[in-house]
């Protein structure tokens, strides 16, 4: 019993440790999803520069939870953390396909596999507003270009069937993309039905006038 002070001090001194690392990686986490929601806001309203600037800051601040909890991967697996870096891969795809089309990789955002694709299936969802609000824009070929990519990702996300402690529940958010995805479907086929009637009716009301 000589050394239990000893003993006793040391876990003191390691709890302390964890303690503030939870602490710096709620801060982290709750900034980062912050930065992550302004961004896709910022992608919405076709402000790019603005955009890209809070996506740098979401970045920066997974760089560091990553490098602050490299000792302590319980918080680093921990929910809260995962969920605002999954927000922040779900913030980088959309940012990307609107913006250019072309997608980081999980390695370029030093994310783990499975919180990126929670990203992407979560990307789905701001597919359906930016394909929405384009067909409110009349642009109906560049909506059914976020619909190509909303199958793209619904494709590739089924053929995750994996369990889900190795995905981290990504089946849930495969069967909410299909249905985002369909519903979306079906708008984009009705307003273009409705804008194609409405072409022909201009038409024809031109050459009956004439």
């Amino acid at each position: 019993m000589e050394n239990l002070e000893e003993i006793i001090e040391q876990i003191h001194q390691s709890f302390e440790a964890k303690t503030i690392a939870r602490e710096n990686a709620l801060s982290q986490a709750r900034k980062l999803i912050r930065e992550s929601a302004n961004t896709i806001r910022a992608v919405h309203r076709d402000e790019f520069s603005l955009a890209r600037e809070h996506l740098n800051e979401a970045r920066t601040l997974a760089q560091s939870l990553n490098k602050n909890l490299d000792k302590h991967p319980d918080l680093f697996f921990a929910g809260y953390t995962q969920d605002a870096l999954k927000e922040f891969a779900e913030a980088s795809i959309t940012f990307a396909l609107i913006s250019n089309g072309n997608l980081p990789s999980p390695d370029e955002l030093n994310l783990t596999h499975a919180t990126y694709l929670k990203g992407l299936a979560e990307s789905v969802g701001e597919l359906r507003r930016r394909s929405l609000d384009l067909l409110r824009r009349n642009k109906s070929q560049e909506a059914e270009k976020c619909l190509q990519y909303m199958d793209d990702i619904y494709a590739v996300l089924v053929t995750m069937d994996y369990p889900n402690a190795i995905t981290g529940g990504l089946r849930r958010l495969t069967d909410i993309a299909r249905g985002i995805t369909e519903r979306t479907r079906g708008d984009l086929t009705i307003s273009i039905k409705q804008e194609r009637l409405e072409k022909s009716l201009a038409e024809f009301t031109k050459m009956i006038t004439k």
